[in-house]
């Protein structure tokens, strides 16, 4: 039995299904461990798609493909993770090109700014209160970084130095 229609349904229904990125690994552990990789494998996929640059969900998916199917298994891994969040970005932007003109698109995007930077807040606000023991580190960190963006410090730099510092001062 040819195993790539089955990995490009899994992966459709797998992005079907969650919002991708950390959120897609437990549902894709269920689908894919025993049928397509072994359990050490996924392991072992998820730890290399974290530290490498890029997309953790396309390195899984294309790892997982790899493994099950060599390069054409990696490739139409890839094609069933891209093609249904690709057809739903297409299909919103298209709705909002043809609804661009009327006022209250406008609005409405105006309106989630201040909706997604409460998000933002108390996302950090739950991080730091997970810090523990080590959590005036975690909030010292926190606040010369929001001073470092404030003063208009590159981001990358801020959270490069925020890692450094991480490892100089959490490090046992």
């Amino acid at each position: 039995m040819n195993i790539l229609p089955e990995l490009f349904w899994t992966f459709i229904k797998v992005n079907l299904l969650s919002t991708s990125g950390p959120a897609s690994v437990g549902l894709l552990y269920h689908e894919a461990v025993g049928r397509f990789v072994t359990e050490s494998q996924f392991i072992q996929a998820v730890g290399l798609s974290s530290v490498l640059p890029g997309s953790d969900a396309l390195q899984l998916a294309m790892y997982i493909g790899y493994a099950a199917g060599g390069i054409p298994g990696g490739l139409i891994a890839l094609i069933g993770s891209i093609l249904p969040p690709t057809l739903i970005i297409l299909g919103v932007t298209m709705i909002l090109h043809r609804l661009r003109r009327e006022s209250w698109v406008g609005n409405f995007v105006e309106g989630l700014a201040p909706a997604i930077s409460i998000l933002m807040l108390f996302t950090a606000w739950k991080i730091f209160e997970k810090g523990g023991e080590t959590s005036w580190i975690g909030w010292t960190i926190g606040i010369v970084s929001l001073i470092a963006m404030w003063l208009k410090a590159p981001e990358r730099v801020v959270v490069i130095a925020a890692g450094i510092i991480g490892i100089i001062f959490l490090s046992s």
